[in-house]
């Protein structure tokens, strides 16, 4: 019986029913069972890179390369490129990571033939197999992966036909399997979600499928294929007397010259593929590597200038589950996500699925060793409301810091963009939420190194969402590394309290300032500093303290709060405390941990109203009644 049982709670799990408790077996097991699986992995393959997994530890915080889901109950991808392993995939091991999404083991030497068992990884998106020692065939059905869009088994010894299963893969996005022994007929893939093909330097033979023409011809260079269309089913061959005579004169002529001009084209195409595979196999001390963007038609500039050696490395902190080089980071494709007063932040995707931030430092003004202290002291910060600096890079010309992608966005992109119709607003629980977990992270950071440390740049830019929707702290550490801005440019953000003439001299009050300043973001849904109607621009903190004067409270707050019932003694206190952090004088403001407990008090007190629509118009502003919100502190 004990075996049947086993063998049933095995089937509801790799079925994926791991919201239920099934004979007493807890879901929270099911990790376990996962660590377990990566376990039996690692320990029986070829490696020549260490990396931490270690069975006291948690494998969905420590582990390098591991990925779990956002309640940490499943490992959904697992993400190790160039580590060293060698050999085949053992059996029975990785196939048991039935959540799985994303499988990167690509640049290794792996060897052996496609494992049999990775069927049961019904769940997979994304796999990544490339630049590896495979053989044998390809998976016959593809089939059971119906929710892949990337796969990438290029560059390995795969013989064979290419399955035409594949073209049953509705949400298949990109296929490379490039560098092969595959041969046979090239099969009609008729994806209609496919972007990116490359089937080059393979056997392949025949004529290339109408399908697939869209493509370049690059894809199909190196195989024994043609683009000769097909004999038409109701066009019949014709018989030698009975085809079109050929043109002569001019006609002639110009076939002849498009020939000789086909034939320059065809060789410069097939130079530009050689140069282009000779570049791609350099090693990584290869500087002339930049990021892509992803913008249409739009150059990104690359984050990274230089190459990386022993002294310009990729540093990364213990206990990060990344597993990426400096040479991955240049490869990958990026994306402007901002410009700031210390610099730009890229938004890099990496070739194995990875997505990181990369926030490119500009006009540092301390030398390699300060800088590695800093990032040292940065890098042990580690709060679910404080952004994990992942890994820095030091050289002469950049200087680099990586963060984890928050999908969501920031704060000040939540709440300012696309107002209009379509606009999903900020309830005001998810407000609140992100007022106390930013007010907890900075906190945290001022309890750091004898509470002298300090962040210098709070603003709704660089608080995020961490995955239990609360505000979570990012940019810490960049106000001491930076050269003075001029007060001017530092106050355009109107973030800055007034006593900060140097970036580099923020204090723990001063950081108080920015979190009130954005306490009244929340509160009222407009920037620290914004145009009127007549574009004259106008400061958040003067516009409340003029409101508050004449009393007129219910228009401090955001139109898009005012649709929530019950919330009107929440929203005051709110304002109070935000008054209270933007005093003018820095004694007069509370200290973090202080409003750290009031503003959990305002959250407490919110459960099961913040989030409910009034029934009645939303229109119809309602109005504190006897609301005195101008205590002792809060109006300078």
């Amino acid at each position: 019986m004990k075996v049947s049982i086993s063998v049933l709670l095995t089937f509801l799990f790799g079925y994926g029913l791991l919201a239920f408790s099934v004979q007493g077996f807890p879901v929270s097991d099911a990790i376990e069972e996962d660590k377990q699986a990566l376990f039996d992995f690692i320990g029986n393959v070829s490696l020549s890179k260490y990396i931490n997994w270690n069975v006291n530890t948690s494998v969905c915080f420590s582990w390098t390369g591991v990925i779990c889901s956002g309640d940490h109950s499943r490992v959904i991808a697992v993400q190790l490129p160039r580590i060293g392993i060698r050999g085949p995939i053992p059996e029975n091991t990785l196939s048991r990571l039935s959540a799985l999404q994303v499988l990167s083991l690509s640049l290794n030497g792996i060897s052996g033939e496609f494992p049999s068992d990775f069927g049961r990884l019904k769940n997979l998106t994304a796999i990544y197999l490339q630049f590896n020692n495979f053989s044998g065939s390809l998976p016959e059905e593809f089939t059971v992966w119906k929710n892949l869009t990337i796969v990438d088994l290029s560059n390995n010894g795969f013989s064979g036909s290419i399955p035409p299963s594949i073209g049953n893969l509705t949400h298949l996005t990109a296929l490379n399997l490039a560098n092969n022994s595959l041969s046979g007929l090239i099969p009609d893939l008729r994806n209609p979600s496919l972007q990116l093909l490359n089937f080059a330097n393979n056997n392949l033979s025949g004529v290339v499928p109408e399908s697939l023409r869209r493509f370049p011809n690059t894809a199909f260079l190196g195989n024994n294929v043609s683009f000769e269309n097909a004999t038409s089913p109701d066009q019949p061959d014709l018989p030698p007397e009975a085809q079109p005579v050929k043109k002569s004169g001019k006609l002639a002529e110009s076939a002849v010259l498009a020939i000789v001009i086909g034939s320059v084209v065809v060789g410069f195409v097939l130079c530009a593929v050689l140069m282009i595979a000779c570049f791609a196999k350099r090693d990584k001390n290869n500087k002339s590597v930049e990021m892509s963007t992803k913008k249409a038609e739009r150059s990104v500039k690359k984050p990274v200038s230089g190459s990386p050696d022993e002294d310009n490395r990729l540093v990364f902190f213990e206990g990060g589950n990344f597993a990426f080089d400096l040479e991955d980071l240049l490869r990958a494709s990026a994306e402007v996500l901002g410009k700031g007063m210390f610099g730009t932040t890229y938004k890099a995707a990496l070739e194995d699925g990875i997505t990181v931030v990369v926030k490119r430092l500009k006009e540092v003004s301390i030398g390699r060793r300060e800088f590695e202290q800093q990032m040292e002291i940065v890098g042990r910060i580690k709060n679910e409301y404080v952004a994990e600096l992942r890994a820095y890079y030091y050289s002469k010309d950049e200087k680099l810091m990586v963060y984890d992608y928050f999908s969501q966005g920031s704060v000040s992109s939540l709440l300012h963009g696309k107002r209009g119709e379509d606009r999903i607003p900020l309830d005001w629980e998810t407000r609140l939420k992100i007022a106390v977990g930013a007010a907890r992270g900075i906190a945290h950071i001022h309890s750091e190194s004898g509470e002298k440390l300090v962040h210098g740049n709070i603003k709704a830019s660089n608080i995020f969402l961490n995955p239990k929707g609360y505000g979570c702290v990012s940019d810490l550490g960049l106000a001491t590394l930076v050269s003075p801005i001029a007060p001017p440019v530092m106050r355009a953000a109107g973030y800055q309290a007034p006593e900060v003439t140097d970036t580099r001299k923020a204090s723990h009050p001063s950081d108080v300032y920015s979190f009130g300043v954005l306490l009244l973001e929340l509160l009222t849904g407009k920037s620290p500093t914004h145009a009127t109607g007549g574009e004259e621009v106008v400061h958040l903190i003067r516009w409340v303290h003029s409101v508050v004067r004449e009393e007129w409270t219910a228009e401090v707050f955001d139109v898009e709060l005012l649709r929530y019932p019950n919330i009107e003694e929440q929203m005051v206190e709110m304002l109070q405390i935000g008054m209270a952090c933007v005093a003018r004088m820095p004694e007069q403001r509370p200290k973090m941990p202080d409003v750290v407990k009031r503003v959990e008090g305002i959250r407490r007190d919110s459960s099961g109203t913040g989030n409910r629509l009034s029934s009645e118009s939303s229109t119809s502003a309602p109005t504190p009644a006897g609301a005195d919100i101008a205590g002792p502190s809060a109006v300078h």
